[in-house]
């Protein structure tokens, strides 16, 4: 897994007079949003080259937990693109760390021996994480959780049921921890402390904490102290043993206790090191001509993990480089937000307990499981704990900043900003709106970003700003980890007033930033356009970015197929990787390949044929699915066609398994051999998907059919799906299975097998034509809701009909093997089929 990086390219020589050279060593994101504020505030002034050792184009470390969970991609937290690089003239070099500083003749040399000369030096060189030195620390399997390098680490050894074991219960612990149960890990926490995050919580919050995780699966192993790792015979981790005896069984171990400045480069360059390369209020070093910042740095005697004091340190860097006048970096309270989905959890200041003079006000509510704690002294806010309903954290934190006497304020301060300001319900507002209103313009709003309230309202208010997509577009306030999303959407409705309940829903929000149209008003706009490729349509629709992006294309490609069924004019470059290839792209380059098994069901030939196809191509792994399928994995891109050609020759089509489609439909014995089977769930599973297969939808479709309601097809967490009973077939939609399990609801119950699928064409046809592309019917469904659903294809017999037919009508366009259409193309033109960086795999 990487975010690709950027060629590094050499900026054309300027006509214009000298312009310093300002080379940044280290592309995290401290030196990113340097280079970023730099251009801001002084275009064209310098010439900026970027130099890091890492095999990647900057990225948003924040982001890293969301990858591991798989719900990001690392092509989605990039900072950086080609246009920013060649629009500021910006080169960059990854890969190529720098070795060695010359202060005399002021330029480095990287890794591979190049030498780059710098007018100023800047030294963002970060941290490295701490590994403790334990027994076994060297095994395989043993990675800490600091970049993408240890997510591709992590996730080789990543493995549905497994046991893992992070030590460390802090920020960054629980993140890793919970990117590895989002993955179906069992995940142990150990952690040295009582309580998970006891430097930001108290027992009463980290009590409520734990019991969260655990409902996520999550054990924890508190107070416990690691005493050595355990591996097998191979040299992998098997374990860890506690030093009370205990031993929890580990393939993979992650350590995340901790970071320190990374101060080798610097000491060896002979600059004045502490605990970090010191640094004065304008982020000099010791020699005139070299800066630093972020983690690597010490100022007044601290260092700095989090990352708003680390583009507070940019803001100030960028201005003293551009000679413009400002205040110094200086060291201010910062608050810390836990990014676990569905923890909200706010801390900032003193936690309190350890202050006789200290007083603690203190609010539960286990009905809602909301706590929320304030630390007080001399009569100002000094501490503010919060769990669960975590909307007002940011007026205390500000209350907090300001350190302002509270006066008859106190007595009401435990209840938010709609009593303590308002004195009563916030003037019509609802809590969370007041605790906005009620921020001044420089309160921090967004702290990944370092983007205040003033900076918002300013940008609505001067451009417009209606959703929450043009926000970030615009301000990049919650383009990050996302949690101040809620105070993002209350500040356009508190700037735009009455025009803000028509348009802050983002009921059909711009697709990306290539263009200005929802998913809804372009379904709208295709149907009426002439047939054409997506290239031609962005003409059409007056697209800002000529040939769009990932987003945009194969969306745009998916809704024009969609509103001319056997006349419209598939594009393949607008398809993702695995759709232009017609297989699963792994994360070696090898592809995965599983043929269609009708309902499940195979024979002795066809696995005659899987088995010969194993041994001639030298296919090094064959796995059962989930969806009652053979999965062929390893199978070499020129070997492809010739796979898809044998497997032909023994009846077997593409399963369609990389596809926005159909891909199974999953099912049971039924009445034809279990004795508790009501009905032939087989025979109408292979009927439901020999009508069905080969159908493009917005995204993977899944069905299945169960005999009984015993489920053993486990129909009930797919997107559609039958039960069986004496009686007829229940008929189910809107389920999925993934990281949040969603049970599907019940749309109708029929007597026949023809109505059953009637139903079922009808309801994908409306699936197909009403929602947005890569919205499952899960999302879809609670989305429009489940009682307009029932109304069109169940209470609208006409409709239900004509969408049957429509779908009908368009799968006679659609039931082709796409491997048999390639067989016959040449080894070497299909080899060069292209895989760009921007048609990511799923």
């Amino acid at each position: 897994m990487t975010v690709n990086p950027i060629p590094a390219r050499t900026p054309a020589p300027s006509r214009a007079a000298h312009r310093d050279h300002i080379v940044v060593v280290g592309t995290g994101m401290a030196g990113t949003r340097l280079v970023q504020d730099l251009v801001a505030l002084a275009p064209g002034r310098h010439r900026i080259t970027m130099i890091g050792a890492e095999h990647h184009a900057p990225y948003d470390r924040i982001m890293l937990s969301p990858v591991l969970a798989g719900d990001k991609t690392p092509e989605a937290i990039r900072l950086l693109d080609a246009d920013f690089l060649s629009t500021h003239d910006v080169a960059l070099h990854a890969g190529d760390g720098v070795a060695a500083i010359d202060r005399q003749a002021r330029h480095v040399t990287t890794g591979t021996g190049r030498v780059i000369g710098y007018d100023r030096l800047v030294l963002a060189t970060g941290s490295q994480p701490i590994r403790l030195p334990l027994p076994g620390a060297g095994l395989d399997g043993v990675v800490t959780f600091r970049d993408l390098g240890d997510v591709d680490a992590m996730l080789a050894r990543t493995r549905p049921g497994a046991p893992a074991v992070v030590i460390g219960g802090g920020l960054l612990g629980l993140e890793a921890a919970a990117g590895l149960a989002g993955r179906g890990m069992a995940v142990t926490v150990v952690h040295l402390a009582p309580t998970v995050m006891e430097r930001q919580l108290d027992a009463e919050a980290g009590g409520l904490l734990a019991a969260a995780l655990a409902r996520r699966g999550i054990a924890l192993a508190t107070a416990a102290q690691s005493r050595a790792i355990l591996g097998d015979p191979s040299g992998c981790v098997s374990g860890l043993e506690l030093a009370d005896g205990r031993v929890l069984p580990a393939e993979l171990l992650v350590m995340a206790v901790g970071i320190r400045p990374e101060t080798t480069l610097a000491r060896d360059a002979g600059l004045t090191i502490g605990r970090g390369i010191q640094v004065d209020a304008g982020l000099a070093t010791s020699d005139p001509h070299i800066d630093a910042l972020g983690e690597c740095v010490e100022f007044d005697g601290a260092t700095f993990g989090l990352v708003a004091p680390l583009y507070d340190q940019a803001k100030v860097l960028a201005r003293r480089l551009a000679g413009i006048d400002g205040p110094g970096f200086a060291i201010r309270p910062t608050a810390t937000r836990l990014k676990v989905s569905g923890v909200d959890v706010f801390s900032a200041g003193e936690l309190g307990g350890a202050d006789q003079a200290a007083e603690e006000i203190v609010l539960r509510d286990a009905g809602r499981a909301a706590y929320r704690k304030l630390v007080i002294r001399d009569d100002r806010l000094v501490g503010v704990v919060m769990y669960g309903d975590v909307a007002d954290g940011p007026w205390f934190f500000e209350t907090m900043r300001k350190a302002a006497p509270l006066g008859e304020a106190r007595d009401r301060l435990i209840f938010g900003p709609a009593f303590a300001t308002l004195g009563a319900a916030g003037g019509g507002m609802d809590a969370a709106t007041a605790a906005i209103a009620a921020l001044p313009a420089d309160a921090e709003i967004c702290g990944c970003n370092g983007v205040c309230k003033g900076a918002i309202t300013q940008a609505i208010s001067d451009h417009g700003l209606a959703t929450i997509d043009a926000v970030r577009a615009h301000t990049k306030a919650s383009a990050s980890c996302g949690s101040c999303t809620g105070q993002v959407k209350a500040l356009i409705g508190l700037t735009l007033g009455d025009a803000a309940p028509a348009v802050t829903e983002d009921a059909d929000p711009a697709i990306c930033a290539c263009t200005s149209h929802g998913h809804d008003s372009l379904r709208a706009a295709v149907r009426d356009l002439a047939p054409m490729t997506a290239i031609d349509a962005m003409a059409a629709l007056d697209w800002t970015t000529p040939e769009g992006c990932a987003k945009c294309r194969p969306a745009l490609n998916y809704y024009l197929l969609c509103a001319h069924p056997g006349a419209g004019i598939d594009d393949p470059a607008s398809r993702f990787v695995n759709e232009r290839v017609h297989a699963n792209i792994q994360k070696d380059g090898s592809f995965s390949v599983v043929p269609r098994m009708w309902g499940g069901l195979t024979s002795a030939s066809e696995l005659r044929a899987i088995a010969d196809v194993v041994d001639r191509y030298d296919i090094p792994t064959v796995k059962v699915t989930g969806g009652q399928r053979i999965d062929l994995l390893g199978v070499r891109k020129q070997d492809l066609p010739a796979v898809w050609r044998d497997l032909n020759a023994a009846g077997m089509v593409s399963g369609h398994a990389y596809a926005k489609g159909l891909r199974t439909v999953k099912t049971c014995v039924g009445s034809e051999w279990c004795r508790f089977g009501t009905q032939d769930s087989t025979g109408l599973g292979v009927r439901l998907e020999r009508l069905t297969w080969g159908a493009w939808m917005p995204h993977k479709f899944k069905m299945a059919v169960s005999g009984c309601p015993r489920n053993c097809a486990e129909a009930t967490i797919k997107d559609f799906g039958v039960v069986c009973v004496d009686s007829g077939y229940e008929l189910v939609v809107g389920g999925n299975g993934g990281i949040h399990l969603r049970g599907t609801d019940a749309l109708a119950k029929v007597a026949t097998e023809d109505e059953a699928i009637e139903i079922c064409l009808a309801f994908i046809q409306f699936y197909r034509e009403d929602a947005r592309y890569l919205e499952r019917t899960a999302p879809w469904i609670e989305r429009i809701g489940i009682d307009r659903v029932r109304s069109v294809i169940v209470e609208d017999a006409a409709g239900r009909k004509a969408l049957a037919a429509r779908f009908q009508a368009s799968q006679v366009h659609a039931r082709h093997d796409p491997w048999a259409a390639l067989v016959d193309r040449p080894t070497a033109e299909f080899t060069a089929i292209d895989v760009p960086a921007r048609a990511a795999a799923e």
